[in-house]
This record gives structure tokens, C-alpha cells and sequence, in this order.
């Protein structure tokens, strides 16, 4: 080791010897259990932030630990690589997206080897490559074959200046990002992924994995959203119009709809408005269609509406209620249609009593309080006893639901129902660079599959990316223009593209085999590596990716290709890398060196001298307050990023990034080199001892050195397989540096010396548990390290290192003390006190003696090792 520490010496050197040897590629060795470790792969738009580092640092921990551990680890990296924002960026600077992909990849996959990450690179794919997304259109076809696909019609964002469908994304304020034109729902044809025929196996697969984090399955929950309830007809008095079918969980307060809400896309709109009304129709709906969704049903935004001339039969009254169309109301939830009760529902109350519309009291609280129309300021929404409801009066609501829905079934008008807020996945995109979907239509033979042969249809790099008019296959008509399949005449490709959520379903399996050409991927491959041990990503995709990742292994499974029903058996979400941002009225958000006053607490912009707001956000690009990975790497080296990321916080906390923080792990890097340094001579000596360190022979600061050391291993080893607490883990390596202390002055080996000798096989121990136990964190460190002290091979080739459960046993403990059951002090006392020292020792404790003093003492409980409880009158 040279006698300073130079990670951009040593980390390109021990890359390149890990390449050189193949150090991270996966094997098929039967006698080792397998482990996959599995990050969420990129989408490459340039180059890595810190959010990514932190990401890719846990996922590397998790598997070069695991490898240590014996086990035979898969870690392997690919790339999202279809997508708008490479599209967007053609449309602007004429850049075709394939060109800057390939050159976005090699930069982030530099940037990751710069770290120093463990992936087995003959694995690696990318979504963009017809390799790959052949593979896509081959699911498309065998799901059509099982009816999971089918064609539609739904609304989508179009541009009335551009005339195109724009994705979310591309909407600012109800107008294009481009052009700035109106943006208007319409409703176009599309090709959707029947998601909800599996959505109780999706909701009760929830139930079964204990290793995912509670919010990320509350939020798929919350998604699928499955609700039991009825289904109620309400006939229209104008019988030529179909029956208005609503969906509803309060069954019991159907006497009390007094008007019925339509949302503004409802297909039934159109017939039921009456001339008188159209126009007036016609133009709230116009509107409608500018407003945000989530803005229309935004418990804050007013509630407003139209009506449309028409009268529905409320099926157990059978009074004739308006028709009305109202913005809180969607199309996809539900049917698109609500009886409304405006005394049992806020939103129906607020809108009834805007348009003067009755509101009916027909649920009345289970106490004396009575409710009166006149003196009601809010809707009554719990259950309570029914009132004014036919034969159901005096019946409770939870009764009354399963009797309204009984007579609903038995007169055929509904009955009862389930209901899901998933929808089926729509996955039709009319862009560009995305997988091609595999379908010829045929005026004489209608929808047609591409055979199977002939897949994969592949992208035509000519296309014109303009971001106007029709999608873009659609302009090239040598991919448009083919023979059907079926008959041979002339037909048309179809010109939409797949979701790029669908590259991500499955690209885990891919990973198995990557070069297979008969199939995505071996059974046998399957059967070996899945499911994944453990999954690491954002919680910003609890919802959409992995709901639709857990849908498609389903598939697959039906399909015959896996076993099992979820796709990963642990997922761990890591938080957000935040940090200072700095925002001027005037000018906006404000990079560090256009800040003045910042260290005196008082932060200006140096351009207009006016106070700058500080908020405390997610490290962006935008906010200016994003922090280089290179250029900490050139200051501090790829460890020191590596380290801090792990230490900075827990995996699922926010890390607030700090300089100073950086700093601080960099240095107990250089004082852990020192300590290598320090003792190099006699690592040297201590090379020719073996056997275990004998404490009969040690003074008493270092047997208190070697449990300590025992105690280390233990915690590290657990903080990363069991708790995942990386910041814990360092922070007891940080303890045991501070405690190396007591061997500097060990004393040389001489004249057959046993307590030097055994000094020695101590220094010797602490330094190969210390090398091996960084490894994981620091890898390049730890090489070093291993060189030194080792016993040949790489550090991250050895097996993780070991520990002795005696001697990580303490002579003291701390136990708590309790004053009639709540916690008031916490003593220590010997491991093999009594009860009786025990009760000594917490009713000598200054703490404790408050709590008792002048009170008499009915009983005092012990539990060995664990508590006294003090019971005072």
C-alpha cells in the first residue's frame, strides 16, 4: 500500500482487474444457493445523478455481500431504453433517438463502471434492440391468443394545433408543451391489456409478501381499489335511451337520490341531451375536456354541472330525477354514472344545493338527534338507521344494503356487484420510439396477427419525427404498406407503438437469457433464479410498474414460462438524495454561485439582491441544486461516493446531502488506509501465525478489543442480511477504527513471546475482518486492504468474515427499569446478576428513586437480563 490514500490511483486499477478476470460474472454452480439482486434499470437520458448512485450502491452492497456469503449471485444491468423525452429531443435538435440512446448508454454504463459496480455485463440488454423487443411483440401475440388483448376505444390528449395525441406529460395547464395550443380529450381507437381480469389475485398476492414495504402495497391496494357494493338500473323516461347503470356502495341511501350525474365523457351524453340543451351541453363538455382530472375532482374545486334536459326513474321511488353532467364525475371510474343523495354526500350536497335541487333525508343517526333538511350544513355520510325508505325504513344500513341489493336483483334492476378502480391497461402510444405493435389490418380479413415468423417487426429508421399530424409509422409508407397474412391482399401495418411500461414487465427474465432465440428466456433459467431475492428501486413506482410487473409474471406463469406468483420475494424502496435549492422571485431557481449571503444565513441573489426562498427538495436539474457524480468522484473517488450514500441515512429515508458529510467519509477512509499503514511491518510478521487468538494470553484492554472486534462482525453481518441498516453497519466499522487504538503499542514478537504473539494474531485478525467487512462498501479499499493482509486472491472472491458467539457476549448489560409499567431509567448491571442485585441496583438509581421515594413498594418483578418492574401503591 503506498503510504497515502489515492482512490483515482487505485480504483481504475482494480477495475480493470476485475474485468480482466470476470470477477462478477455469474456461473451455473449447482452446489452454491443462487441469489438475484436486481436494481431497477435505467432509462438513459444522459448522464447518472445521485439518485441513481444511491440506487446502484445498495444493489452493489446487497450483491458482492451476498457472494461473500457462498451464494452464486445474479447482477446484472440493462437499459430502459424507449421512450418519449429521446423522441421529443429528435423533434428538437433532429437527433435521431436510436443514435442518441446508444451514446447516452455507453456514457452511463462509464459512469458505472467508474463506481465500481459488481455486474455481469454479458447480460446486458437494452429495450431498443429488436432482440429485445421482438420478445414484447411475441407476449402481445400469445396474450391475443388468450383474449388478455383486445381493441377499443379511449380517450386520449390531442393537440388541436399539432393534431396529435400527446402524453400526460406533454400537457401544461390544459395546452401542448410545444405549441402551446388547447389540448382537448378525444376519443381514439386503442389496444388494452386485460389487467383486471387478474385484479383479486392481484389485491390477495399483497397479502403474501411480508418483505415488501407496507406504504408500496397500500398504494397498489389503494389502485386496484376493490369495492363491494350494487349495481343499480335506472330507466330512462324516454324509453328509446338505454337504462343508466350505476355502481354504488351505500345501496341504503338509494331512496334519497334525488338527480342523477353523468361525467362529461359518458358514451350516453349525446342521447339523452334534448335540443333545448345541446349547445349548452356541448360547451360545458368542451370545456371539461381542457381541465386537468385531477383538478376537476379535486375536493376543493367547485362543483359545477349542466343539465341536460332528460329524466331518469329512480328504480325504488320510482319519482323521475334530472339528468345532469357535472365535473367531479369520470368516465372511468365505475360506469361514468352516480346516483347522487345530497343528504348522505358531501359532493352531491354542495352541487344540489348550487342548483336548487332537493335533498332528501334518508338516513337518520343511530342516536336521538333528528335530522331536518332546513337545519342541515353538511351531508350525513355513516351508517345509521333508514328513514323515509319504503319497507327498508328502521332497517340499519349495513341490513339495508344486502336488502336493497337482494330486491334490486330479484326485480331485475341490478344487484350486488363488485367494482374496481384498476382499469385494463391501455397500451397503445402514436409515437415513434417504441416497440412496434405486431397487427395488420385487412379490410377483408379484419385484424390480422403478424406471424410469428416474420416477428420482429422492427422500427423504419427513416421515420419523420415531427410531433405533428399522424403518428409517425404512419408516414412511412413502406412499413405501412404489406400483404396480409391471412388472404395476400393489400393491408395496413398498424402504426402505434407499445407502452414503454411494457419493455419493463418482464426485462428481469431477459436477463436469464440473453441471447435465447427460441424463447425469452429457459424454463429451467426461471426455475433456477426466480423469483428475485431482492428488488431495488424508487417508490415513486409502487404503483404503475410494479402492479403491471406483478400482472405480467402472472401471465407468464399462465403461460408456462415461470413458477410461483410474484415476480420478487423483497422489495426494498430507497429515498430521495435532497438538498438545498435556492429560488428568486425575479429570476427563478439560482445554482450556489449566483447566491450571496448563504453562509451568514441570509441568502440573496446575486443578480437582483433579493431574498431567496430556501426549500429543502429532491435533487434536480431544474432546481439547480443537483450535485455531479463526477465531480465527486474527482474530488473524493468512487468509495467516498459509495460510502456516503450508505451512511447518509436508512435505505427508505430521504438523504440530505451534505459536502460535509462527503468529507467526513472520505476521511475515515484515509484514517482506516492509515491504520493499514501504520501496521504494515507487522502485518508482515503476522502473516506466518496462525490459529485462533488465545485470550488467556491478552491483557485486558485487548480481550475488551477482541469481543469488541466479534461484537462488529456480528452487527455488520446482521444490519446488512436481516435489518438493511448500511448506515449502522458503517458506523460500527467507524467504533471499531477508534477502538484500534490499543494496538499501536503492541510489543514485537520476540524470543518466543506469547502474549506478543497473540497481540499480533489480534492485530492480524482485525485487519482481515476489517478489509473483508468493507468490501461490500468500499470494494477498491478493500482490495488494497487484502493485499496487504489477505491471503491471496481478491477481497471480494472471500468469504464473508465470521464471528464467535462467545465472544461477542458482554460482561455488563443494560436492562430498563419500570415504575408501574412505564419506562423511567435504564442501569447497568452484570451479565449474571441476580434478581435480587438487579432490584439493587435499579432502586439505587437516581432516575428511578424519584419515581419511589415516599411511596411504599407492593411488589418488585425481575426478568433476567431484560427488566425490573417496581410496583408502588
Amino acid at each position: 500500500m503506498d503510504d497515502k490514500y489515492h482512490p483515482k490511483k487505485i480504483e481504475p486499477a482494480w477495475q480493470r482487474i476485475w474485468e480482466e478476470r470476470g470477477a462478477f460474472r455469474t456461473l451455473q454452480r449447482p452446489e452454491r444457493p443462487s441469489f438475484y439482486v436486481l436494481e431497477m434499470f435505467p432509462y438513459p437520458s444522459g448522464k447518472l445523478h445521485m439518485g441513481h448512485v444511491r440506487v446502484y450502491a445498495i444493489g452493489d452492497l446487497l450483491a458482492r455481500f451476498q457472494r461473500m456469503r457462498g451464494r452464486e449471485v445474479m447482477h446484472p444491468m440493462g437499459w430502459d431504453a424507449l421512450g418519449l423525452p429521446a423522441e421529443n429531443a429528435a423533434i428538437k435538435d433532429g437527433v435521431h433517438p436510436q443514435e442518441r440512446t446508444r451514446r447516452n448508454i455507453e456514457g452511463v454504463k462509464a459512469q458505472m463502471k467508474m463506481l465500481g459496480l459488481s455486474y455481469d455485463w454479458d447480460r446486458e440488454i437494452a429495450t431498443c434492440d429488436p432482440d429485445y423487443y421482438r420478445w414484447n411483440q411475441w407476449f402481445f401475440l400469445k396474450m391475443l391468443e388468450r383474449d388478455l388483448v383486445y381493441r377499443r376505444k379511449s380517450l386520449a390528449n390531442w393537440c388541436t394545433g399539432c393534431k396529435t395525441v400527446l402524453a400526460n406529460e406533454q400537457v401544461i395547464e390544459g395546452r401542448c408543451e410545444r405549441c402551446k395550443s388547447t389540448v382537448v380529450q378525444k376519443e381514439i381507437p386503442d389496444w388494452a391489456l386485460r389487467t383486471t381480469r387478474y385484479a383479486d389475485e392481484l389485491l390477495e398476492g399483497l397479502d403474501r409478501l411480508p418483505k415488501w414495504p407496507e406504504r408500496v402495497k397500500t398504494m397498489q391496494r389503494n389502485w386496484i381499489g376493490r369495492s363491494e357494493g350494487c349495481d343499480l338500473v335506472f330507466p330512462v323516461e324516454d324509453d328509446k335511451i338505454e337504462p343508466i347503470r350505476v355502481f354504488t356502495t351505500r345501496a341504503d341511501t338509494v331512496y334519497g337520490a334525488t338527480y342523477m350525474v353523468l361525467a362529461p365523457e359518458h358514451p350516453g351524453v349525446a342521447a339523452l341531451t334534448t335540443e333545448a340543451q345541446r349547445a349548452e351541453v356541448e360547451a360545458f363538455c368542451e370545456r371539461m375536456s381542457r381541465v386537468d382530472k385531477a383538478v376537476r375532482t379535486d375536493v376543493d374545486t367547485e362543483k359545477e354541472g349542466v343539465f341536460t334536459g332528460s329524466f331518469a326513474v329512480n328504480p325504488f321511488t320510482e319519482e323521475r330525477i334530472p339528468i345532469w353532467i357535472a365535473n367531479f364525475v369520470l368516465a372511468e371510474y365505475g360506469t361514468g354514472a352516480v346516483m347522487s343523495v345530497p343528504a348522505h354526500d358531501q359532493r352531491d350536497f354542495e352541487f344540489a344545493k348550487r342548483y336548487g335541487i332537493e335533498i332528501r333525508v334518508v338516513i337518520q343517526p343511530q342516536a336521538d338527534d333528528r335530522l331536518e333538511v332546513e337545519t342541515m350544513k353538511e351531508a350525513f355520510v355513516e351508517d345509521g338507521v333508514l328513514a323515509d325508505s319504503g319497507p327498508h325504513s328502521g332497517m340499519r344500513s349495513a341490513g339495508a344494503r344486502e336488502a336493497i341489493g337482494a330486491a334490486a336483483a330479484e326485480a331485475g334492476r341490478g344487484g350486488p356487484a363488485i367494482n374496481y378502480h384498476l382499469r385494463d391497461w391501455g397500451v397503445s402510444r402514436q409515437r415513434y420510439w417504441g416497440t412496434p405493435i405486431p397487427i395488420i389490418h385487412c379490410e377483408r380479413c379484419g385484424i390480422v396477427p403478424v406471424p410469428y415468423e416474420d416477428l420482429p417487426v422492427e422500427l423504419p429508421p427513416e421515420a419523420p419525427l415531427t410531433g405533428t399530424g399522424e403518428p409517425p409509422l404512419a408516414k412511412v409508407a413502406s412499413f405501412v404498406q404489406v400483404g396480409c397474412p391471412a388472404c395476400g391482399g393489400a393491408a395496413r401495418r398498424d402504426t402505434d407503438t407499445m407502452d414503454t411500461f411494457v419493455d419493463s414487465t418482464w426485462y428481469f427474465c431477459r436477463y436469464l437469457d440473453p441471447h435465447a432465440e427460441r424463447a425469452p428466456f429457459a424454463r429451467q433459467s426461471a426455475d433456477t433464479w426466480l423469483p428475485v431475492d431482492i428488488y431495488v428501486g424508487g417508490p415513486e413506482h409502487a404503483v404503475m410498474h410494479l402492479l403491471y410487473f406483478r400482472f405480467w409474471y402472472r401471465v407468464m406463469r399462465d403461460m408456462g414460462l415461470v413458477g410461483g406468483d410474484e415476480p420478487v420475494d423483497k422489495l426494498l424502496t430507497q429515498g430521495m438524495v435532497v438538498r438545498d435549492s435556492y429560488f428568486c422571485p425575479e429570476h427563478g431557481y439560482r445554482a450556489l454561485e449566483d447566491v450571496d449571503g448563504r453562509s451568514e444565513g441570509a441568502p440573496r441573489c446575486s443578480q437582483c439582491g433579493a431574498e431567496l426562498v430556501v426549500r429543502l427538495e429532491k435533487m434536480s436539474k431544474s432546481k439547480l441544486n443537483g450535485v455531479s457524480p463526477e465531480a465527486v468522484f474527482e474530488q473524493y473517488g468512487a468509495d467516498t461516493m459509495r460510502l456516503f450514500c450508505l451512511f447518509a441515512a436508512p435505505p427508505e429515508k430521504d438523504i440530505d446531502w451534505s459536502d460535509e458529510g462527503v468529507n467526513g467519509c472520505y476521511n475515515f477512509l484515509r484514517r482506516l488506509w492509515r491504520f493499514f499503514v501504520r501496521h504494515r511491518a507487522r502485518f508482515e510478521v503476522a502473516r506466518e501465525l496462525d490459529g485462533p487468538v488465545d485470550e488467556k494470553q491478552l491483557a485486558d484492554d485487548l480481550v475488551a478489543f477482541h469481543r469488541q472486534l466479534h461484537r462488529c462482525v456480528q452487527k455488520v453481518t446482521r444490519d446488512i442480511e436481516q435489518e438493511y441498516q448500511f448506515n449502522t453497519a458503517i458506523a460500527a466499522m467507524m467504533e471499531l477504527l477508534n477502538a484500534t487504538r490499543v494496538l499501536d503499542d503492541l510489543p514485537a514478537a520476540e524470543d518466543g513471546d506469547p502474549a506478543a504473539r497473540e497481540g499480533l494474531k489480534l492485530l492480524q485478525l482485525c485487519g482481515r475482518k476489517l478489509a473483508l467487512m468493507i468490501s461490500p462498501f468500499a470494494p477498491h479499499f478493500a482490495e488494497e486492504a487484502w493485499k496487504l493482509v489477505g491471503t491471496g486472491g481478491l477481497a471480494s472472491e472471500q468469504a464473508w468474515p465470521d464471528f464467535d458467539p462467545a465472544a461477542t457476549q458482554q460482561d455488563v448489560i443494560t436492562i430498563a427499569v419500570q415504575v408501574n409499567g412505564k419506562l423511567r431509567a435504564q442501569v447497568e448491571i452484570p451479565r449474571e446478576a441476580s434478581a435480587e442485585e438487579m432490584e439493587a441496583a435499579a432502586r439505587a438509581d437516581e432516575k428511578v428513586q424519584k419515581w419511589i421515594r415516599d411511596k411504599t413498594v407492593r411488589r418488585v418483578i425481575a426478568v433476567p437480563g431484560r427488566l425490573v418492574n417496581i410496583v408502588v401503591a
